[in-house]
């Protein structure tokens, strides 16, 4: 087996609220437009808003966003009137993570990887 890309699909409530929540409110940049749907760039993954949906995201679902500095991001986020879920905070993993919530419910994680986290050394030596 060989998969060559790979992408989240989420079907919002609202498609123009989702694609409003994450073009303007979170900045994604856009990766390319179709009728009835939009893929942003999240880093090195593609989230696709497209279609519409019914019911809201289940609970064991998250999308999990890496961001250089976390405390910026909280300040960016609260100027754009982003409710926080919960307060960043560093996680005994080591990560600093903080919640938010798209229009439907999707839980997002916020993550931002200290220097000194094994996630940044180069496990090869």
């Amino acid at each position: 087996m060989e998969f060559l890309s790979s992408r989240v699909i989420l079907r919002p409530r609202d498609p123009d609220r989702s694609l409003a929540f994450y073009r303007d409110t979170l900045g994604l940049a856009v990766y390319r437009e179709f009728p009835g749907g939009t893929v942003f760039f999240t880093g090195n993954g593609l989230l696709e808003v497209s279609g519409h949906g019914s019911g809201g995201p289940g609970e064991g679902v998250v999308l999990w966003l890496q961001v250089r500095d976390l405390a910026a991001t909280t300040r960016d986020l609260e100027t754009r009137n982003v409710p926080i879920m919960r307060e960043a905070r560093k996680e005994p993993w080591g990560l600093l993570e903080m919640w938010i919530e798209d229009p439907d419910g999707l839980r997002i994680v916020l993550v931002e990887i200290p220097s000194e986290h094994p996630l940044r050394k180069d496990q090869r030596n």
